[in-house]
């Protein structure tokens, strides 16, 4: 929970500046406290922090072309490192990636409810004894910590889950040492956090139970008393109210535990600068799962109405401030030098996605996808292609990279990074771009990708090429419990006929060509078919 003091700080702060922000941010959280130089890496072994933001698009940084809105942290990791123009998220919704970013395979091999957009009390979707990138680097001997979202599910499936006792299994079973998460989305019950495998907070006398099918009849509701919420949201989000804000889901019980949605961002910093000041003497892996500018969106009292663009855009100036405490703790713990600093997101932007939080008037002549065609939830472009962004000062050279890169091969690319075990049997659509992302080469390692979307819609992206198989339905199953499957969001899930496009001479893929290459058409569906049989690629050369 955010520090009393932190309240009276950004309240104070309303209009002094981002600079008088850091400074101030700074000393509430102990971080300008004297460091001793006890950088754990050497030059060729680094320590490794992934920031995976939640629903930013291409276009929503200064870096890749956003002029309304100001990100100037993550602007200036971009500026000493190395941003990618072609890197993939493997899904365009978040369950399926982070399941690929944590296994090295593509979320679309499970079965569909495996990894479909979890709720709260979902099990866990990776098999414990599986090896996944987080075990891989402790037993290299890296000490690993996970702080933010998770959504990776908890618990074994095998009975509810019981959030009043220890919540197994979770992130110390497929390798963390630490996390300090909350269970799923922010706009999911329970809206608390758990600390390794236990409620923050919890009042034994208050227990926690959670429901996706029935209210409760205990709390209010956003159906029974929309008096009560700041922000209205369809029926899918008007369940339990939490501080205000309807949820997805019911709850009752833990109240003393339920976080704010303001104090979110200072929860997310505290603990991945702890997590950081406990293992600055040996390597380290800190995964942080970012909420910004997911929904419901609110932002802490210093970014309320401080951007051009309403409440989407505050939150994404947030979610840079955040980015850029975590790289100031890193400085002043003498660790930037030698700690690859990652930096993207789960999958594409979405302006209206459950809350009337006037995302999408407020937008104006800013492009969150960047130009690209779609969003959120569907297989073109916008909802696949993100912003990638690597930071190695010891090893990488500053430069712009058009190489293919996605998610899914951080896997086997830190794995050589690491020295850490590998093998593509257990990883099998994980490539080792270490080279790419080192600059060793200007080849493009990674030929073609299979991107996915919600109702398991699958695309290709070889080469130049893109081809999006038609669908025989619209209807989006596995978009998490309550939805609309009609929702105008899911709109172009529906594909009627076979899609071919030539993205170097139409990367917003406007032009159907099909009819005029036929051939390239059966060529990528006949690969698509064999990359659909078989578990991976091909090693990279």
């Amino acid at each position: 929970m955010m520090p009393a003091s932190f309240h009276g700080f950004v309240s104070g702060l309303r209009g002094s500046g981002r600079a008088a922000r850091r400074v101030g941010s700074l000393a509430v959280l102990g971080l300008l406290a004297p460091a001793v130089d006890l950088a754990a890496a050497a030059p060729d072994r680094p320590n490794i922090v992934l920031i995976v933001a939640d629903d930013l698009g291409y276009g929503d940084l200064g870096c890749y072309g956003a002029t309304r809105v100001r990100t100037p942290h993550v602007d200036r990791l971009a500026a000493g490192g190395v941003r990618f123009t072609q890197g993939y998220a493997p899904s365009s919704t978040c369950t399926p990636t982070r399941y690929a970013l944590m296994t090295g395979e593509y979320g679309w091999r499970q079965p569909e409810k495996k990894t479909a957009i979890l709720d709260g009390d979902a099990p866990l979707c990776i098999d414990p004894g599986r090896p996944t990138l987080p075990r891989a680097l402790q037993e290299a001997g890296y000490r690993t910590g996970a702080v933010g979202k998770w959504h990776l599910g908890l618990g074994d499936g095998r009975a509810a889950v019981d959030f009043n006792g220890r919540i197994q299994p979770g992130p110390r079973e497929i390798g963390f040492d630490y996390s300090h998460i909350i269970p799923a989305t922010v706009d999911r019950v329970p809206s608390v956090w758990i600390e390794n495998d236990r409620v923050v907070g919890l009042d034994p006398a208050d227990p926690i139970a959670v429901s996706y099918q029935k209210d409760f009849g205990i709390e209010p509701n956003g159906v029974d008393r929309p008096d009560l919420l700041k922000v209205g949201a369809d029926r899918q989000h008007s369940g339990t109210i939490v501080h205000g804000v309807s949820r997805i889901g019911y709850m009752k019980g833990g109240k003393a535990a339920r976080f704010k949605d303001a104090d979110l961002p200072a929860t997310v910093i505290r603990k991945s600068v702890e997590f950081l000041e406990a293992s600055r003497t040996r390597p380290f892996f800190l995964y942080v799962g970012l909420f910004e500018p997911h929904v419901p969106r609110v932002a802490a009292a210093p970014f309320a109405g401080a951007s051009a663009l309403g409440i989407r855009g505050d939150v994404i100036e947030q979610m840079d401030w955040i980015t850029g405490e975590i790289l100031q703790a890193l400085e002043r713990l003498k660790l930037a030098e030698h700690t690859l600093v990652i930096f993207t997101s789960d999958n594409g932007p979405v302006l209206f996605d459950g809350y009337h939080d006037r995302a999408q008037e407020d937008t104006k002549d800013h492009r969150p996808a960047g130009g690209l065609r779609g969003w959120k939830y569907l297989v073109y472009e916008g909802g696949c292609r993100v912003p990638l962004i690597a930071r190695w000062p010891a090893r990488i050279r500053p430069r712009v990279s058009d190489q293919m890169f996605n998610l899914v091969d951080l896997y086997a690319t830190l794995a050589r990074l690491t020295g850490s075990k590998f093998s593509p049997d257990t990883a099998p659509d994980s490539l080792d771009l270490s080279r790419v992302l080192l600059g060793q080469t200007t080849d493009n390692l990674r030929g073609d990708t299979v991107l996915h979307g919600i109702a398991n819609t699958l695309s290709l992206r070889a080469g130049d090429w893109k081809y999006v198989p038609a669908t025989a339905s619209g209807l989006a199953s596995g978009i998490g419990s309550g939805a609309n499957p009609r929702d105008t969001r899911f709109a172009e899930s529906r594909i009627p006929e076979p899609l071919l496009f030539n993205l170097r001479t139409d990367p917003a893929e406007t032009r159907n060509v099909i009819r005029e290459y036929p051939e390239k058409a059966v060529e990528l569906r006949q690969r698509l078919d064999t990359l659909t049989a078989r578990r991976g690629h091909a090693a990279a050369p």
